[in-house]
């Protein structure tokens, strides 16, 4: 690389920087954004409604009241993001990495969640109500107080996750682990829990009238 080169990549660089710590609030709505290095970046209360984010890296990115309604962030690595009071509503988020990341509050309702990385993020009152959560990891999350009414949660992975007071009312359980999973005065009602794991699940007061615990485990 000739000198010169190396000065219109610093150049770029330098600029690309700069543009990411100004992305507060930004009008982003259909935006491509399909692979983008937006790593640390303040997107807070920005609006990323409709945009392609497929494969971008957004690990440790503020995205705190952002709106991403129907976004695609298909294996996007938000690990450790900040998704606090966020709208994802239809997103789809299929793959993406969240280990870590902060969805207290956030909108997830209808989003899809297929085979997602949700390790010990933080999903305390976030609204997933239908969501497709299929084959996904939340192993160690919080999901106090969420709503996961009619979720699928078919093969997801929940040891040792917090659901007290969350409500799953018919949501299908189906085959989920959920081996030492918190789910004191959970809402259960009519969910479906043929053979999912529950074993040393902790149940004291939650409601399971017409759930269907057929086959379920349980030591």
């Amino acid at each position: 690389m000739t000198p010169v080169q190396r000065a219109e990549v610093e150049r770029v660089s330098a600029e690309w920087v700069a543009l990411k710590a100004t992305l507060k609030g930004a009008d982003l709505s259909g935006a491509n954004l399909s692979g983008a290095d937006l790593r640390g970046a303040d997107l807070s209360g920005a609006d990323l409604s409709g945009a392609n984010l497929e494969r971008a890296n957004l690990s440790e990115a503020n995205l705190k009241g952002a709106n991403l309604k129907g976004a695609n962030l298909t294996g996007a690595n938000l690990r450790g993001a900040d998704l606090t009071d966020a709208n994802l509503d239809g997103a789809d988020l299929e793959r993406a990495n969240l280990d870590g990341a902060d969805l207290e509050r956030a909108n997830l309702d209808s989003t899809k969640l297929e085979r997602a990385i949700l390790y010990e993020a933080n999903l305390k009152g976030a609204n997933l109500r239908d969501a497709n959560l299929t084959d996904a990891d939340l192993t160690d999350a919080n999901l106090d107080s969420a709503n996961l009414e009619c979720a699928n949660l078919d093969s997801t992975k929940l040891e040792r996750a917090s659901l007290n007071e969350a409500n799953l009312k018919g949501a299908n359980l189906t085959y989920a682990n959920l081996t030492d999973a918190y789910l004191w005065g959970a809402n259960l009602t009519d969910a479906k829990l043929d053979r999912a794991n529950l074993t040393d699940a902790k149940l004291e007061g939650a409601n399971l009238e017409g759930a269907n615990l057929r086959d379920a485990y349980r030591e």
